[in-house]
């Protein structure tokens, strides 16, 4: 269901079914965005508690009126998820039901042509979450050496033709700073090869995705939250992670995996001595995909998967 501006939160049905809510749970919704997730888990509670974060201070400024009638069940956490154990231990909580992650970028970042997240509207090259952060796209883009480029782009972007992009950003700004959106976007489509133009996505749009991971550290916070997110769910609290792409993806399948090993000793060990015991389970054995419904609806979701996993 779309809201009043038009956003529609990504496998929200799917995603809210998951967590398993109880009306009296405690509940966190690391990536509020617009609101559209905590919207329909804090409609479920009575006496529970949703605890909202983001490290964008414009989502928790809007929140009070995404979510009116029900701000009296909310805690609003400025910060990034990748920190969720202070962050849980600075509100006085210790345990929670449930974990929400939406990995994606929210459209009001995308929409907003000031934050310069988009190939396809002018702006400075900005991309920061956290704008109080100091780091920018224009800093990764003019500052960093060519060889840091080509492997961001390589790795968060997994773009075959990092090398030439890098190449042509570097020889640009020795003429001159690159300073917005456009101008990077008609860089990078003048350094491929006339194939690689010719599909279907935009050309820009892997540097773009390598681009912000970089500034926003995005990887290295999933990472993280995979770490810390386990122990601070209660027995039978469950973590749902919705991601847009496979580097994303398959950092959250790994996790959940680690969690979910027992015994890590040799084979050829004849007991366990290192005492592991599995601390989650996999819900489902395949993430959980968009219904056509909503791909038609919702173009966006084309990429979303979701994984869900419960404390043992």
């Amino acid at each position: 269901m779309a809201d009043a501006l038009g956003h529609e939160s990504v496998l929200l049905k799917e995603a809210v079914e998951a967590l398993a809510l109880r009306p009296d749970g405690v509940y966190v919704d690391g990536t509020l965005g617009r609101g559209g997730h905590s919207l329909e888990i804090v409609r479920r509670l009575t006496t529970g508690r949703l605890l909202a974060v983001d490290r964008d201070r414009d989502a928790l400024e809007a929140a009070p009126r995404r979510l009116e009638g029900y701000m009296d069940r909310v805690t609003l956490l400025w910060g990034n998820f990748a920190q969720l154990d202070g962050l849980l231990a600075g509100a006085g909580v210790e345990r929670v039901d449930g974990i929400l992650l939406d990995l994606g970028v929210s459209s009001p970042q995308l929409d907003d042509g000031a934050r310069g997240f988009s190939y396809q509207r002018d702006a400075p090259l900005d991309m920061r979450m956290d704008t109080s952060q100091p780091l920018t796209a224009y800093t990764v883009v003019n500052r960093w050496s060519k060889e840091e480029l080509r492997d961001i782009l390589r790795r968060y972007g997994e773009e075959r033709y990092a090398g030439p992009i890098a190449e042509r950003i570097v020889r640009e700004r020795e003429r001159k700073p690159i300073e917005t959106t456009l101008e990077l976007a008609r860089i990078i489509r003048e350094a491929m090869p006339g194939a690689a133009l010719r599909e279907k996505q935009h050309p820009a749009k892997r540097s773009f995705q390598a681009i912000r991971c970089a500034v926003n550290g995005e990887l290295e916070a999933v990472e993280r939250v995979m770490e810390v997110a386990p122990p601070l769910l209660a027995p039978g609290g469950r973590l749902a992670v919705i991601s847009f792409h496979s580097l994303e993806d398959r950092l959250v399948k790994a996790g959940i995996q680690r969690w979910s090993q027992g015994c890590v000793c040799p084979p050829d060990f004849p007991v366990c001595v290192c005492g592991r015991r599995p601390t989650l389970r996999a819900v489902t054995k395949k993430p959980i995909l968009p219904g056509e419904e909503e791909l038609r609806r919702n173009p966006r979701a084309r990429s979303a998967k979701l994984r869900v996993a419960e404390k043992l």
